[in-house]
């Protein structure tokens, strides 16, 4: 294992209170972040590892919707709540409020669903993209500048994600276009447990989604005064991956108006399969957005 794997795994294992009133409750650590605000990717993660301590393990999510309600504080740790909405025959309904000094900053709803056959199709994952082992990692690109920021992205991240075309850390480049791809792996191994595997992607898939709506208007994460903020997360799971082998995340971005973009994402193994798809609205403000058009 390496320091940033070891950071993902410990904030993934929650500590079980033993508190019962008609919820379960669990508290879990915030991750360092340069900035001082919780990863939305890793309270999305630890809500979801929550719910899934109360589901029957042969019983697996399939889908997810969150609210990004507050910053979270990184110096603070985090408590969920899990309201076990209901117990089907087939289907597992799991509400998730995460709280920091008795406020909540995420409310989530996750289902389950035992494993059951039934017709299958997906759509195809292009295949006139270059290999990970060709793109430059963000180590590459970020390594030599001394910035807090820079040097948390370049080498303190659980994830070695790579761009196609190209990253927007600094600059925009090439034609400005709603649309890019990233292949992501986790920099180690991770344990054999599906469902961690499964909350890191959901951890994963916040690193990039919203960066679409950036390239289409030229703006890279660099420009001064820039605010994002996610405001909403949606993800289904359509097959088992794992995190520790490359992923290609297709993402595009339909409409942005209001100081507000949405995003769609694709996620397929290298093999081509594919395994989740996921959807976020975020809050994006540039300071005079006439001048990136």
């Amino acid at each position: 294992m390496n320091g940033p794997i070891d950071g993902l795994l410990s904030t993934l294992h929650l500590t079980d209170t033993g508190a019962r009133t008609t919820e379960d409750i669990f508290t879990g650590p915030s991750q360092w972040m340069p900035l001082g605000r919780v990863f939305g990717g890793q309270v999305l993660a630890q809500s979801l590892m929550a719910a899934m301590h109360t589901v029957d393990e042969a019983r697996v999510i399939h889908s997810m919707h969150g609210y990004f309600l507050r910053p979270g504080d990184v110096a603070h740790p985090i408590t969920f709540s899990v309201d076990r909405l209901h117990d089907g025959r087939s289907f597992s309904t799991r509400r998730t409020h995460a709280y920091q000094n008795g406020q909540p900053i995420l409310s989530l709803i996750a289902s389950f669903q035992t494993r059951d056959e039934g017709v299958e199709h997906q759509l195809d994952m292009p295949s006139d993209l270059p290999d990970p082992e060709s793109l430059p990692s963000t180590a590459d690109v970020l390594g030599s500048i001394d910035h807090d920021v820079a040097r948390y992205w370049s080498s303190e991240r659980a994830f070695d994600v790579r761009h196609i075309p190209s990253p927007v850390y600094l600059r925009v480049e090439g034609e400005h276009v709603p649309r890019q791809a990233v292949w992501m792996k986790a920099y180690g191994r991770l344990p054999d447990d599906p469902n961690q595997h499964r909350a890191a992607l959901a951890y994963a898939s916040d690193y990039s989604i919203l960066e679409p709506i950036l390239r289409a208007h030229g703006v890279a994460w660099a420009t001064p005064g820039l605010k994002v903020a996610s405001l909403d997360h949606a993800m289904w799971w359509h097959r088992d991956a794992r995190v520790d082998d490359w992923l290609l995340f297709t993402q595009e971005s339909p409409s942005a108006s209001g100081g507000r973009g949405l995003s769609l994402g694709r996620i397929y193994t290298r093999e081509g399969r594919l395994v989740a798809s996921v959807a976020q609205e975020g809050m994006v403000r540039v300071p005079d957005p006439a001048t990136f058009d």
